[in-house]
This record gives structure tokens, sequence and C-alpha cells, in this order.
């Protein structure tokens, strides 16, 4: 197809809504060209750039973080198999310390997490005066703080 495909056939290919590629193509992760008439115009690449970043997103990265994977390849092309090799190794540290987190979710879950939000009765024993909080926001000991004891200070 030298006249490139129209936003309706990528759709089509792809899955997605027409909103949502011109979305993906306002955050630079994709980049039509417009015909005579002015209607956008992809590359059948796109059909596998955008493949990846819904796979990117099924494992947890943010559309910042694809558009930077993606910004490494040269000429803004797709991931070869050796590209692929390399991100690979990226998204298994992300996948790792996901699970890691979601195993402490789980294992945690029936008790006080420490983050000072939840209004549980034995709460007052794992983070007495919200002394969580002078750790950071968010849930610090799913995060991996940990609480302090009385001989702690």
């Amino acid at each position: 197809m030298a006249q490139g495909l129209s936003i309706g056939t990528l759709a089509e290919r792809t899955g997605l809504a027409v909103s949502a590629i011109r979305y993906y193509e306002t955050q630079g992760l994709i980049t039509p060209w417009r015909n005579a008439g002015g209607q956008r115009r992809f590359q059948r690449a796109d059909i596998r750039r955008l493949s990846f970043v819904m796979i990117a997103q099924q494992f947890g990265f943010s559309l910042p973080e694809i558009r930077d994977l993606m910004a490494e390849l040269p000429g803004k092309r797709t991931p070869t198999r050796d590209d692929w090799r390399e991100m690979a190794e990226k998204f298994r540290v992300h996948l790792d310390a996901r699970i890691e987190t979601l195993t402490k979710l789980r294992d945690n879950l029936d008790g006080c997490i420490g983050c000072g939000c939840l209004s549980l009765p034995n709460c007052a024993l794992y983070n007495p005066e919200d002394r969580a909080f002078a750790k950071g926001k968010g849930p610090r000991y799913l995060l991996g703080d940990r609480p302090e004891t009385e001989n702690d200070g």
C-alpha cells in the first residue's frame, strides 16, 4: 500500500478505537502523514508499533515509559527481534519488581499495611500516631519500609 493505511483500517487491524489511535499519535507513539486530501495515513509498521504499545501496557508500563523505549529505536522503526530481546530484559526487571510487590500485598492483605489509611483497630499497634507517614507517602511497609520497634527510637 504505497498510499498508506487509513486510520479506520489501522483501527480495524489493531482492534483499537480511532480515538485511541489519535491519542497515541498525540503521545508521539506513531507519526502519520497526510495525503493530498488531508487524511491521516499510517505505515503498515504502525500495526506492530501499536501492538507493541498494547503489550507493554499489559506489562504495566506507562505511555511515557513506552515512548522512551520506542525512542531508543533508530529512525522510529518497529522493534526487530534483537530490539525485542533488549526490551524484554527491561520488561523482566519491571515485571520482577511488580511480582515482588504483588506477592507482598497478597501475603499481607489480611493485616494492616502500615500506610495510615486504614481504620482497622489493630493499626494503632503497627502504626501508632501514623509513624509510617514520616517514612513517606503511600503504603510504606508494603513498599519495603519496616515498622519501628520500641527500641528503635
